[in-house]
């Protein structure tokens, strides 16, 4: 009488004519899923103070923070579109358009179009580090890195 092998697929077969031994691995129970909260990404309104400093001299501006819809609109409102199908970004509308809404208290009083047509380099490159920048570019990494590769 012949005897029937218990099927476990071409391997097991081979295993035992080769005299083959497999170790079992045990699989590593995954980590339980959070549960999702939303409130967790929502935009409060908490305002930040932050001390800037000019030519040895600090200053406080009072700030909202910029809500990932905002951001979009005035991206998009700083892009537009060629006849062939590219496009440019003015980087000068995002920053005023930023500044405007996100600076709500300064020693100048209201951040308008005005007031930021008035400031010199010094001022508005101070300010432009208030901005978050347009896009991700922290993925990207450091040129040097993309260059090497």
């Amino acid at each position: 009488m012949a005897t029937k092998r218990k099927k476990e697929g071409p391997s097991a077969a081979m295993a035992e004519e080769l005299e083959i031994e497999y170790e079992e691995v045990e699989e590593e129970e995954a980590p339980p899923k959070l549960e999702f909260d939303f409130n967790k990404y929502r935009i409060v309104n908490k305002t930040e103070i932050r001390k800037l400093e000019l030519d040895g001299a600090e200053f406080t501006v009072t700030l909202k923070p910029l809500s990932w819809s905002k951001r979009n609109q005035i991206l998009s409102k700083a892009m537009t579109w060629t006849t062939d199908g590219g496009s440019r970004f003015d980087g000068d509308t995002y920053v005023r358009e930023c500044l405007k809404e996100m600076v709500i208290d300064a020693p100048w009083g209201k951040t308008t179009e005005l007031f930021l047509m008035s400031i010199d380099d010094r001022l508005g490159s101070v300010l432009e580090q208030i901005v978050p920048q347009a896009f991700g570019t922290e993925e990207i990494g450091d040129l040097e890195t993309l260059k090497d590769e």
